[in-house]
C-alpha cells in the first residue's frame, strides 16, 4: 500500500504505518498529517460510541441508528462497531441474554411479547430464536407461572373465559394458559 485516501479504512491506516514500520523507512514524513487526523478521528468517534454502549447496553442497531447522521463517516462507523463488537461492547446475543432477564425478573409478559421487545430492538430474528429455543423449558416454565399470577389476580374481578380471552389476546399460549389452570385446581 503506498497511499491513503479519505475512504481508507482504520485496517488500511495501520497496515500501512505497519509497512513503512517493516521497511525500515526512517521517512516519518511519508505519515502525513490527514492519516493522523484520521487516526483521531477514529478514537473520537470510537469514544462517543463506547460512551454510548456503556451507558446503557445497546444494540448493534441502536448504534448504527444513533450514529448513522450524514456528517459521520459510515465506512469509519462500521469500523469502530467491529472494533468493539470484537472486544465484547456489543454483542447482540449478551442483550438478549440481559434483556430476557430482566423482563423475567420483572415483567408479567408472554413470550410472544418479550419477542416483539426484542424485534423492536432491531436484532436479527434468528439470534432471538435461537436464544429461545436454547432456553426453551425455562422460558415455557416462566410464561406457565406468569398467566398462573395473572389468573390468580384477576379471578375475583373477571369470568374464567375473560381472563382465559386476556391471556390470548397477550400472547400466551393455550397450552401455557391450560398448565396455569391445571396447577391452580391442583393447589387448592
Amino acid at each position: 500500500m503506498t497511499k491513503l485516501n479519505k475512504n481508507s479504512s482504520i485496517e488500511d491506516i495501520r497496515e500501512y504505518i505497519d509497512s513503512i514500520i517493516k521497511t525500515g523507512s526512517k521517512n516519518t514524513s511519508q505519515i502525513t498529517e490527514k492519516d493522523s487526523s484520521k487516526t483521531e478521528e477514529f478514537d473520537k468517534l470510537k469514544t462517543k460510541v463506547l460512551k454510548y454502549v456503556l451507558y446503557k447496553k445497546r444494540t448493534e442497531n441502536e448504534v448504527r441508528q444513533k450514529f448513522s447522521s450524514s456528517d459521520i463517516d459510515q465506512n469509519m462507523l462500521e469500523d469502530v462497531i467491529e472494533n468493539l463488537k470484537e472486544n465484547g461492547y456489543i454483542s447482540d446475543e449478551n442483550y438478549i441474554q440481559k434483556a430476557v432477564n430482566e423482563f423475567l425478573a420483572i415483567n408479567t409478559l408472554s413470550l410472544k411479547e418479550i419477542k416483539n421487545k426484542l424485534y423492536a430492538k432491531g436484532l436479527n430474528n434468528d439470534i432471538i430464536d435461537t436464544y429461545f429455543s436454547e432456553n426453551k423449558e425455562e422460558l415455557e416454565q416462566y410464561e406457565i407461572n406468569c398467566a398462573k399470577k395473572i389468573i390468580l389476580k384477576k379471578q375475583n374481578q373477571m369470568e374464567q373465559e375473560d381472563i382465559n380471552a386476556f391471556l390470548y389476546r397477550k400472547g400466551y399460549k393455550k397450552e401455557s394458559i391450560k398448565q396455569a389452570l391445571d396447577q391452580i385446581d391442583e393447589d387448592t
